[in-house]
C-alpha cells in the first residue's frame, strides 16, 4: 500500500492529464454506443462535438460581419440595444448595407421637410405618437381604446418569458405609454403592474379556460372585471413561426403558479390543439367576437399569420354585410419569433409580412372597410424604416417581441427552447433570472420605445407628413423580386398533380391493408 501511495504521489501533473485521457477513450471505445464519432476518434471526437456547440457563439462574434446574421444582425441589434440605454445610436462614414439588395427599403423624402409650429405635440414631446385609429369606435364597443403608443410589446406568455422579463415589459410599457400583449400563456401578476394590457388567448384558452378545457365565458367576465388595465381582448387564431402547430406544456414544467395562471392541473401534461373548440368557421368566429365584445365591453381583436384568402374574403364579406367582426387585426409575418417550433413550420408556412399584410388588406379594401380596423402588423418591424414601410401599406400600429427582449438584455443566442437562455429572459431558472435588474430593464424598454417613436417621428416629417398613417405606397420604394413577380408552383413546372383519393384519416386508420404490424 506504501508502495502504491508513494507511486501515486510522484505522479506529475501531466501524467493525471494522460490518465483521464485515457480513460475518457477506454469509455468511447468499449463502452459508449451513441456517438460513432467518439467511438471511431476518442478524444478528438470530444473535441468536435466541443466546437459544434459554441459554434453558433463563434460565428455571431467572429466570423459574421455586421449584416450577415439571422434573425437579427449586429447593426440591427446594436441600434436597439444603444436605443434602449439611451447611448449613441448612429453610425458614421456612411451606410455599410448594400442598398441594391433585394426588399431594401427605400423613404422618398420631401424638397422640403414638415416644419412644425411651436406648442405642436411633438415640440413638447419628441415621441409622442398615438395610434390614429380607436379600437372598437366603429362597432361602438362600451369602451373603445386608442393605444397611445404605434409600437407596442408583441403577445409573448409568462411560461416562455420569465417572471422578471415580463414584469420589466410590463413596467416599461407603463413609462412608455405603450400596451403589453399577454400571450397566450394567461395574465400573471407580471403583467399586472400598471401598463396597459391587451389580454390574448389561443387554443388551449389560458387563464379562461373552463375544467373541460373549452373556453369560459364566465372566467374571461371575471377577469375583465377584476383586471381594469385589461383595454383589449385578442383572439389567436395562428402565429407566424407555427401557423396550424399545436402545443404541449410538459407536467414537469407546471408549477403551482402557472397552474393558477393558465387554469390547468399541476403535473398534467397539458395540450393546445391547432383549432379552436369554441367556434368551427367563420360565421362562429365573427358570433364569438360579438358575444365577447357585448358581455365585456371591449374591442375584440384576431391575429393570424397569412396563407389562403378564402376565409379571409369569407370574414371580409360578413363584416360588411352586417357591420359585425373584429375591432383589429393583427398580421403575424412568417418570419416571426417563437420559443419553440419545429422548423419545417418556422421556416416554410405561412407568408413573410410583407407578402401577407398587402394579401389581407387588400381583401378589406376591396370591399372599402379597412377604416373600422385598426391593423397591427407583427413580425421584424421594430425598426423605423421598416415601421415607415408597414404604414405605408396600411398598418396602424407596431408589435414587436424579439427587440423588445433585446431592449431588456436578449443576446439572440436562440437557445430559448432549451430554458437555459444566459440573459435570464427566456427561462424559468431563478439562478440565470437573478441578473434582471427589473428598474433598470423597464427603463430600457421605454427608452427603445420613446427612441424608435421619435426617429419614426423624424422620418414622417422628412416626408412632409405629421404622423405615419399619411404615408402613401407612393412614398415608399423597395428593390424587388418579390412575391407578384413569383409564380406559382403548377405555372413553374407546367402541370396539375394528378388528385389523390382520400376520404379522410379515419378510412386509413381502418384500411386493412396498411403495412407494419397488425
Amino acid at each position: 500500500m506504501e508502495v502504491f501511495l508513494n507511486f501515486i504521489g510522484n505522479i506529475p501533473w501531466w501524467g493525471w492529464i494522460l490518465i483521464v485521457l485515457a480513460l475518457i477513450a477506454i469509455r468511447d471505445v468499449f463502452f459508449q454506443k451513441g456517438h460513432t464519432v467518439s467511438h471511431n476518434f476518442p478524444i478528438i471526437g470530444h473535441i468536435r462535438y466541443l466546437f459544434e456547440s459554441i459554434g453558433p457563439e463563434m460565428r455571431q462574434y467572429f466570423v459574421a460581419n455586421n449584416r450577415e446574421e439571422l434573425p437579427f444582425n449586429r447593426i440591427e441589434r446594436g441600434w436597439i440595444y444603444a436605443s434602449a440605454k439611451k447611448e449613441n445610436n448612429y453610425e458614421g462614414f456612411g451606410t455599410d448595407r448594400d442598398i441594391y439588395a433585394h426588399q431594401h427599403i427605400f423613404i422618398n423624402n420631401a424638397m422640403m421637410p414638415l416644419q412644425v409650429p411651436k406648442g405642436h405635440p411633438n415640440t413638447i414631446d419628441k415621441s409622442f405618437l398615438p395610434c390614429a385609429k380607436v379600437m372598437g369606435e366603429f362597432n361602438k364597443r362600451k369602451k373603445p381604446y386608442r393605444p397611445a403608443s404605434i409600437i407596442n410589446v408583441s403577445a409573448m406568455s409568462f411560461g416562455s418569458l420569465s417572471a422578471k422579463a415580463v414584469e420589466s415589459l410590463n413596467k416599461g410599457v407603463l413609462l412608455s405609454d405603450a400596451y403589453h400583449n399577454t400571450g397566450e400563456g394567461g395574465l400573471s401578476p407580471y403583467h399586472s403592474n400598471g401598463g396597459d394590457v391587451v389580454f390574448h388567448f389561443g387554443t388551449g384558452y389560458f387563464g379562461v379556460r373552463g375544467e373541460d378545457g373549452n373556453f369560459s365565458m364566465e372566467k374571461l367576465i371575471a377577469l375583465v372585471q377584476k383586471n381594469p388595465f385589461i383595454r383589449a381582448i385578442e383572439v389567436k387564431l395562428s402565429q407566424g413561426a407555427k401557423p396550424g402547430k399545436g402545443g404541449v406544456l410538459p407536467g414537469a414544467k407546471i408549477t403551482k403558479e402557472i397552474s393558477d395562471i393558465r387554469g390547468v392541473e399541476i403535473g398534467k401534461d397539458v395540450l393546445s390543439p391547432p383549432n379552436h373548440s369554441a367556434f368551427s368557421n367563420v360565421p362562429e368566429l365573427v358570433d364569438f367576437i360579438e358575444e365577447i365584445a357585448e358581455k365585456t365591453g371591449l374591442p375584440v381583436g384576431i391575429k393570424a399569420a397569412i396563407g389562403k384568402l378564402e376565409q379571409w374574403e369569407e370574414l371580409a364579406d360578413i363584416m360588411k354585410n352586417t357591420e359585425k367582426g373584429p375591432d383589429f387585426i393583427t398580421v403575424d409575418g412568417g418570419e416571426g419569433g417563437t420559443g419553440a417550433a419545429p422548423p419545417s413550420f418556422a421556416d416554410h408556412v405561412s407568408l413573410p409580412w410583407v407578402y401577407g399584410f398587402s394579401d389581407v388588406y387588400k381583401v378589406f379594401q376591396e370591399r372599402k372597410i379597412t377604416e373600422r380596423i385598426v391593423f397591427i402588423g407583427s413580425g421584424k418591424l421594430g425598426f423605423p424604416a421598416k415601421a415607415a414601410m408597414a404604414f405605408a401599406m396600411g398598418a396602424d400600429c407596431i408589435n414587436v417581441a424579439r427587440e423588445a427582449m433585446m431592449s431588456i438584455g436578449c443576446i439572440q443566442a436562440q437557445i430559448c427552447h432549451t430554458n437555459r437562455c444566459p440573459s435570464g429572459i427566456a427561462t424559468q431558472s431563478k439562478w440565470l433570472q437573478k441578473g434582471i435588474n427589473i428598474p433598470l430593464k423597464s427603463e430600457r424598454l421605454a427608452q427603445y420605445f420613446k427612441t424608435f417613436r421619435k426617429e419614426l417621428v423624424e422620418i414622417t416629417h422628412a416626408v412632409g407628413y405629421e404622423h405615419p398613417c399619411q404615408f402613401e405606397m407612393s412614398d415608399i420604394e423597395v428593390n424587388v423580386d418579390d412575391h407578384n413577380l413569383s409564380k406559382e408552383l403548377d405555372k413553374t413546372y407546367n402541370y396539375q398533380k394528378t388528385p389523390v383519393l382520400f376520404s379522410g384519416m379515419q378510412t386509413l386508420k381502418e384500411c386493412s391493408h396498411l403495412g407494419g404490424k397488425k
